[in-house]
């Protein structure tokens, strides 16, 4: 099984009230602005879409108006976070039925498995449903690794077709590739490695950053697809300031932070999170509004 699935997928962030009820039509206009800035796909209820925060009913009718919005002009990725197998399964099902396009699928958040129990979490979500499924690989994150051993296990599990490489180390794009070829598909997850990622042979970034710069992410990556070399180290390096905080324990308030500066959504998050504050936010702050007067490519 091959996807279409290449170039700039910005892990798109839930839209909250003042009340922390989730703001759907908002939502779902952070959705379109990205579409209509040129990203390639939507990641939904990733990371950023703070997806362990919200209801399971939540989850799919967040998912139902991405579908909605995309209409089919860019595929939709669904993230599969749940605290064990048997909801993750469910979920999967659900959003097969609701119309993504494909399924960003995490290890159960409830415990830190064994090689052979992730193997089995990994199986029975694919079997669960005949969408096309990316692994999320973020040792950092979620305290256990898709090795290659894993890799080779999966291997015959047609409709896992691709990994979202998020280990801080780039080497790992190379060795992927030279021990498994084209039989996965590997995309850049780490913001600030992204373009280490292109070169050595990802299809694509799935990115927190986007969110808030979406015409620079774009641009970055045609700009290597097209050969220019020149162009794509210039944005990355206006950019990279910014993107390190894709690595860092706050990044969703960070990145909702970035997003309501730059007008394209609030910074409300739900709790356990809570928004930046004194002297992390007037940093954060900074940065954002530096980037925002120094734009290589979009509007000042």
């Amino acid at each position: 099984m091959k996807t279409n699935w290449r170039g700039v997928f910005p892990a798109a962030t839930t839209q909250f009230n003042d009340d922390f009820s989730i703001n759907y039509a908002a939502t779902q206009k952070v959705q379109q602005a990205l579409i209509d800035d040129g990203v390639n796909g939507l990641i939904i209820l990733g990371t950023c879409g703070e997806n362990n925060s919200l209801l399971p009913e939540e989850k799919r009718k967040v998912l139902q108006g991405a579908v909605e919005v995309a209409k089919g002009r860019v595929p939709v990725i669904a993230g599969v976070s749940e605290l064990d197998t048997a909801r993750a399964v469910e979920y999967a099902r659900d959003a097969e039925k609701i119309g993504a396009d494909g399924l960003m699928v995490l290890p159960a958040m409830v415990y830190v498995p064994t090689e052979d129990e992730l193997a089995a979490h990994f199986q029975a979500v694919a079997a669960a449903s005949a969408l096309p499924q990316m692994l999320y690989n973020n040792p950092p994150a979620y305290r256990v690794s898709i090795t290659s051993s894993l890799l080779h296990s999966l291997h015959g599990t047609a409709n896992i077709v691709a990994v979202k490489e998020s280990a801080p180390d780039s080497r790992r794009f190379t060795d992927l590739l030279n021990e498994f070829g084209d039989r996965y598909e590997i995309f850049a997850g780490l913001d600030d490695v992204a373009l280490e990622g292109l070169m050595l042979g990802a299809k694509g970034w799935i990115s927190g950053l986007t969110s808030a710069f979406p015409e620079e992410s774009v641009e970055l990556v045609a700009a290597f697809e097209r050969g220019d070399m020149a162009t794509a180290l210039k944005i990355y390096r206006w950019f990279m300031p910014l993107l390190h905080l894709d690595a860092e324990h706050d990044l969703v308030q960070s990145i909702k932070l970035a997003e309501t500066i730059m007008g394209r959504g609030t910074e409300t998050v739900r709790m356990p999170r809570k928004p930046l504050a004194g002297k992390r936010r007037e940093q954060v702050t900074a940065m954002v509004e530096k980037c925002a007067a120094t734009r290589p490519v979009g509007k000042k």
